[in-house]
């Protein structure tokens, strides 16, 4: 419940620590890793190193409320797979 409420407030404010907390973004992607279609795109060298490297994905993934709703619904994974694209043409 707490994540939920820092999540948004840090979404949905603007207030961000500019700080990412590596290990609950490891944590996040190692749970996502465990379903088929996150595993396609970890395992594809396009954005492989969006996943490890980039601040915007990093940022995203850092969201527990955002990872455990990308499991769950279509939609969300769709939303992601758009923001990978997005950072890949920057």
């Amino acid at each position: 419940m707490i994540d939920f409420i820092f999540d948004l407030l840090s979404g949905g404010v603007g207030f961000s620590t500019n700080v990412l907390d590596t290990r609950k973004i490891d944590s996040n992607i190692r749970l996502l890793r465990q379903h088929e279609w996150f595993k396609k795109i970890y395992e594809n060298n396009q954005y492989y190193p969006l996943l490890i490297g980039n601040r915007e994905v990093r940022a995203y993934l850092q969201s527990n409320f955002r990872v455990k709703r990308m499991i769950r619904n279509e939609r969300s994974q769709a939303k992601f797979l758009l923001l990978l694209n997005k950072e890949i043409k920057i």
